[in-house]
């Protein structure tokens, strides 16, 4: 009999949840009420990554509160599959760049679109990368 590797386990989520289009984020408010968000998702060696707006709700409520559940969802926030317990971590400039190039090459041309339209608007420092990172 074999006994399960807990590592091996994690790394064929994150393999399995990085491959899909989307990801269900759900950050928790002060008062515990859980608040769930697609986004775009990309693989950062054994953690997940995503990138969003710097001033935005989800990145205030990480602030205050780094664990998050995550799992696949479809475009309008649908879970598709089971949610895991996670940590999230948010970024400096220079690693947020490297997901931008991440996303790049995993969405095409919209996500050359996509990344160009928030430059134009917000700069380079109006979007910060979070790097998530599942539980054992």
């Amino acid at each position: 009999m074999t006994t399960p590797d807990p590592a091996a386990d994690r790394l064929a989520r994150i393999v399995s949840l990085s491959s899909g289009s989307y990801l269900l984020v759900t950050t928790y408010k002060k008062d515990g009420t859980p608040v769930p968000t697609p986004v775009w998702v990309v693989r950062d060696g054994e953690a997940l990554g995503i990138w969003t707006v710097a001033d935005s709700w989800k990145v205030k409520r990480i602030r205050n509160r780094s664990d998050v559940l995550v799992g696949p969802c479809d475009v309008k926030g649908h879970p598709t599959g089971d949610q895991y317990p996670a940590t999230a971590e948010l970024l400096s400039p220079e690693r947020t760049g490297a997901y931008r190039t991440l996303l790049r090459q995993k969405y095409g041309l919209l996500g050359v679109l996509t990344l160009l339209g928030s430059r134009l608007r917000r700069g380079e420092r109006g979007t910060v990368g979070i790097r998530i990172t599942l539980a054992d």
